[in-house]
């Protein structure tokens, strides 16, 4: 649902900033309004004052104004509406864009030297075995059938590797953290694997390995035992790197 404008029609108040010509001010703006929203003086909904009215706060011009606005329009941060009772807005902000946009981001860096895959799968081996225990230590029912039916999920005739049954299997456990933190951090390295790894160079029996792997981890989570979880994810993830890593089974 689209922000409601404040009944008065007037915009809030921002706090005012003593901008630094070593940085770009547009920048400087954005980064003060930023702050402002997620500490919760802006909350979601508020009007913010126009480009001009933002511009004299500021002591900047109505470009750099326009231009701070567009930044925290692309970090999904504020929300712009046309019309009579239109405005730019505070947005709410949403985990499922934070991970689309890091995911992205991801994506384009592991096509240059600086980012190689070899890092997106070490830092899977650093988060997910202690997902996977934190998992097993707090699971209630539902989370326990949601892992199980991850695990057995059937294999869609679209894609008869599995692969990504097996990735929303691992998304699903991160969620059974109940951190969403963990979502966030992991998620994004699972979307850039689901889109760079080329399955068809991939075995059945290793993928029937994963299946296995899959059921083991989600038992243990389901009976609690958090250091068998823990040291069965991370013999899976080593498993995987082996598989990941080799020559031609990356686009």
């Amino acid at each position: 649902m689209p922000p409601q404008p404040p009944a008065s029609g007037t915009s809030a108040p921002v706090a005012h900033l003593r901008v630094q010509r070593v940085r770009p001010a547009y920048r400087q703006v954005a980064d003060e309004l930023r702050t402002q929203i997620l500490a919760g003086a802006l909350p979601a909904g508020t009007r913010l004052p126009n480009e001009a009215e933002l511009g004299r706060a500021f002591g900047v011009s109505r470009s750099t104004a326009r231009e701070a606005l567009r930044v925290l329009s692309s970090q999904h941060l504020v929300e712009t509406l046309r019309g009579v009772q239109g405005g730019t807005f505070v947005s709410e902000p949403d985990p499922a864009r934070v991970v689309e946009d890091v995911g992205s981001a991801l994506g384009v860096l592991v096509m240059t030297p600086r980012l190689h895959v070899s890092d997106l799968l070490e830092a899977r081996l650093l988060l997910e075995p202690a997902a996977a225990r934190l998992a097993a230590q707090r699971a209630d029912a539902e989370t326990v059938e949601a892992v199980r039916a991850a695990a057995a999920a059937p294999r869609d005739d679209r894609d008869p590797s599995g692969f990504v049954g097996h990735l929303d299997f691992h998304t699903t456990l991160l969620m059974a953290t109940g951190n969403l933190m963990l979502t966030l951090m992991g998620q994004p390295v699972n979307d850039v694997l689901r889109t760079r790894l080329r399955r068809a160079g991939v075995e059945a029996r290793e993928w029937d390995k994963v299946d296995a792997c899959h059921r083991e981890i989600a038992e243990h989570i389901a009976e609690g035992r958090a250091g068998e979880a823990e040291e069965a994810m991370r013999d899976h993830i080593v498993e995987l790197r082996r598989l990941y890593e080799r020559d031609g089974f990356w686009a």
